[in-house]
């Protein structure tokens, strides 16, 4: 690797890390020649594969020139910032470099938008084809589809990389206007609806023929930007139920605001990234993907914001005692679901196991189930810890929020609060 093509590589790598799809390496430890392995900056980052193995990636930008002015980017074009590009062919020659030293297992590949929409994308579809049919390079390779770009190159696009992404950004299209003034949700919109239809497409071709091409296999993802607008937890989470419906997203990934443009007075001013409220929101697309939450059962009108001190499961069963407690021997799976501390497979092994007996919190616990919060708000065979119904929700989440006690036979903090109830 000559000097120039390094030089590139520390800038587009680096400019590539506000990406959230996955996360870049953060550590840069090298090596005397008596360790083993070393940690660099170049873009290395892991994602996972669809039978959960975890893969790295070299995560880069093809090029850090813009021609958009959007205020939250650190590549926007007003930035005074080193500006420079690879060609198709560094990149290829990159990829199979890596591959070969066993750096990286694939590719995750983004831009600004150079000369127009539709150049970019062609040249980023050119390094995924090249890597596919010259090289026979068989990694996972995720692109980012190029707002604006048409229809027939995301359908090529397609047909080499493993998932396609759209960066919506920003949860409304009025703050989106404000921030990005060259954007709109119809430029956005219309990559997702027809990498949608060519995944829709490439399912009912493989029915018939066994032959036929697979069409990004790994599906389509987007990215959300959180706190640099004042849109509310309900507005996020709205857009993203209703990406997963409309367009069958994988992911929505939720990323803290990082004030890298502190002078624009259209942000807010600069503060830490509000990373409890994105774990917060990571936490309700769970509800929502796996638990069979609605986003009114999450958010709604009267707390239109997750609450930070609790997550938003415990949260929507403080606000909803009515439902509790749930007996854990005859409940149904959905609403076994929604107890704090059962997940989905102690749901599974519950529903399972209790068709030979009734179920004890000692079987509960060997299910993984976390007894310190299910407690609360479930009854079975001999459970005597008090429910949420005779502590009442205000003192139990108090409870949480200042940690439960520590001690496993007695609850002494737990029972003192309670004395009064």
């Amino acid at each position: 690797m000559n000097d120039k093509v390094l030089s590139k590589l520390e800038i587009l790598a680096g400019a590539a890390k506000y990406d959230v799809s996955c996360a870049s390496s953060g550590s840069n430890r090298g090596n005397s020649g008596k360790e083993l392995g070393n940690s660099s900056p170049w873009g290395i980052c892991h994602s996972f594969a669809e039978d959960g193995r975890c893969i790295s990636l070299l995560k880069i930008m093809l090029t850090n020139h813009c021609i958009y002015d959007c205020a939250y980017c650190i590549n926007r074009r007003s930035n005074d910032v080193q500006r420079t590009a690879l060609s198709a062919q560094e990149l290829i020659d990159l990829t199979i470099g890596f591959y070969r030293r066993n750096y990286i297992e694939g590719l995750f590949l983004s831009s600004g938008v150079f000369k127009n929409p539709d150049y970019t994308m062609e040249q980023m579809t050119k390094v995924a084809k090249e890597l596919r049919t010259t090289h026979r390079f068989n990694g996972y390779i995720h692109l980012k589809s190029i707002p604006g770009a048409s229809n027939e190159l995301i359908r090529e696009a397609g047909l080499y990389a493993d998932r396609l992404s759209v960066n919506i950004e920003i949860p409304t299209e009025t703050n989106l206007k404000l921030l990005a003034p060259e954007k709109d949700y119809s430029s956005i919109l219309s990559p997702m609806n027809a990498i949608r239809q060519g995944i829709l497409v490439s399912k009912e071709d493989r029915q018939k023929y066994r032959s036929a091409p697979k069409f990004v296999p790994a599906g389509q993802s987007t990215q959300l930007i959180v706190g640099a607008t004042p849109d509310n937890d309900k507005q996020i989470l709205k857009l993203a139920s209703g990406l997963y419906q409309a367009q069958q997203l994988k992911r929505v990934y939720y990323s803290g605001y990082i004030p890298v443009n502190t002078t624009d007075s259209r942000l807010p001013a600069p503060t830490a990234p509000p990373l409890l409220r994105e774990h917060r929101l990571y936490q309700s697309d769970w509800l929502m993907r796996f638990y069979f939450f609605n986003v009114d059962e999450i958010v709604n009108d009267l707390h239109p914001n997750l609450d930070l001190e609790i997550d938003p499961k415990l949260s929507y069963a403080l606000r909803n005692p009515a439902l509790f407690p749930v007996d854990i021997n005859r409940a149904p799976y959905e609403l076994i679901l929604r107890v704090p501390g059962i997940g989905v497979r102690s749901a599974k092994l519950i529903v399972a196991s209790r068709q030979y007996g009734r179920i004890n919190s000692d079987q509960l616990k060997r299910m993984g189930v976390v007894m310190k919060r299910a407690q609360f708000f479930i009854t079975c065979n001999e459970l005597k810890a008090p429910t949420i119904n005779e502590i009442k929700p205000e003192n139990l989440r108090q409870l949480f929020v200042k940690g439960l006690p520590k001690k496993k036979e007695k609850f002494p903090g737990q029972l003192k609060l309670f004395d009064n109830y």
